[in-house]
């Protein structure tokens, strides 16, 4: 039986038994339950018992002015009594019936206080507690989530694009970036053209020959002399016009655009060079991409060649997505949404974001097990690149500008968690209610560890 009871669940009856030892009783009673329930309590459920002023001190006094207990021998097993079998039983029919594949912490709750052949009702009408009234409420938290053949967050009529325009002054705010720009400008006006190329941004990149990015894409041919040789042999700057004018040219515009994406995906809250050429490898189009071509390089190549000392930094972010990907896998999804950013936090194991969500008591196993209810499982992921939900590229959104807030360079667990909190209707807050959790219990967890830094 109790392998389908989540942690938290299982913590409950481990304090029913602890609390009966405690008592010298020679059972663990329907009492038992009711105050480790109410001693254990968190989440949703915990602001339920808060609003009628229900404690552990409370219940304990109520139980202990009417409970005789009988002496336990201390040598043998306490058994459970017959009321505490029969709610056990009583929850086991409530998960079965709401199609939910594992016990929570809510359905041990509904099932002891619906328990009219116990004393438990009694006990919290006697307390002030409304247990009418509460009911309802404790039902949404089991109610069984319908599994869907399409992943929920990709409704595109309920997700707006994430507007980029207004973030172009954030592309050049760090040192590194400001320099390439810089000569990009230079380079611009002593061309005979006004607006600027992703030939001058990848040209400028290479004219700092000391740079660690310079020295990679030498490693693949790809230097000053032999880029402005090819620029050079250009006639024409057709390629970087496939849409409107702006400060760049529509093609750099976009590949600057993908710089962005690129350095949330990988853990920045800078757009360094680096993040610029992999943005440029990505669009696939225009001057610069043309010319890298002419040197036969294969973009994957490449790009792994630059990611390479990235990943050897070890950013959190970058782990935390590369396993959210993993997730997605592993449960047959081709697209990542708030749902696997949080499985990716938990696996990642070391970060705050980590460390709040252990000591809300949530687990990998409770997790994926909610995810899969959520969303099923699917057969959508073959050799095909795993993209993230616009959701999710919401989160991934404000957990860089929350990390820019605090003048930090990287995005850290604590940030991509707390922009989870900010999408209330996400899979993820979704998953971690139905875990007995809520935003203001993440977000103190995470002012605390911050304090502590």
């Amino acid at each position: 039986m109790f392998e389908k009871f989540t942690e938290k669940a299982i913590n409950v009856i481990v304090e029913a038994q602890n609390i009966a030892i405690y008592d010298h009783s020679d059972k663990v009673l329907s009492e038992h339950l009711l105050m480790a329930l109410v001693k254990e309590t968190k989440g949703f459920v915990a602001k339920i018992f808060k609003n009628y002023d229900i404690t552990y001190e409370k219940v304990a006094q109520e139980i202990y002015m009417t409970l005789n207990i009988e002496e336990a021998d201390l040598n043998s097993a306490i058994p459970f009594s017959d009321d505490f079998k029969r709610i056990l039983t009583r929850t086991m029919d409530l998960i079965e019936k709401s199609g939910n594949p594992t016990v929570h912490y809510e359905h041990l709750v509904l099932a002891t206080l619906t328990d009219t052949h116990s004393k438990i009702p009694q006990y919290m009408e006697n307390l002030g507690f409304d247990i009418e009234k509460s009911l309802p409420l404790i039902e949404k938290l089991v109610q069984r989530k319908v599994k869907k053949d399409f992943h929920p967050e990709l409704d595109e009529n309920k997700e707006k694009e994430i507007n980029l325009t207004k973030e172009t002054d954030s592309l050049f705010d760090n040192e590194k970036s400001s320099k390439v720009f810089e000569r990009a400008v230079a380079k611009l006006s002593t061309s005979n053209y006004e607006i600027l190329g992703t030939e001058q941004i990848v040209s400028s990149i290479l004219e700092d020959k000391n740079s660690d990015l310079a020295k990679i894409l030498a490693s693949f041919g790809i230097t000053e002399e032999r880029f402005e040789e090819k620029l050079s042999q250009i006639n024409s700057r057709q390629a970087e016009y496939e849409g409107r004018q702006v400060v760049f040219t529509p093609n750099a515009f976009r590949a600057m655009s993908l710089a962005l994406q690129t350095a949330k995906e990988l853990g920045s809250s800078e757009i360094l060079p680096e993040h610029m050429i992999l943005g440029l490898l990505k669009t696939k189009k225009g001057v610069a991409y043309n010319i890298l071509k002419e040197f036969h390089i294969n973009d994957d190549d490449l790009a792994h060649g630059i990611i390479k000392p990235i990943e050897k930094q070890m950013p959190e972010t970058l782990t935390i997505l590369r396993l959210a990907k993993q997730e997605a896998r592993r449960i047959g999804r081709g697209v990542v949404g708030t749902e696997m950013f949080l499985l990716g936090i938990i696996s990642e194991g070391t970060g705050i974001g980590a460390v709040v969500l252990n000591e809300l008591e949530i687990n990998i196993r409770d997790a994926r097990i909610m995810v899969e209810k959520i969303i099923g499982f699917g057969n959508e992921y073959f050799d095909n690149e795993i993209v993230f939900t616009k959701r999710a590229k919401r989160v991934l959104e404000t957990a860089w500008e929350y990390a820019k807030r605090q003048n930090k360079t990287k995005i850290e667990s604590q940030d991509l968690l707390y922009a989870i909190t900010t999408e209330p209707n996400s899979l993820a807050m979704q998953a971690l209610e139905q875990l007995g959790t809520d935003v203001v219990e993440i977000r103190e967890g995470i002012k605390k560890h911050l304090a502590k830094n």
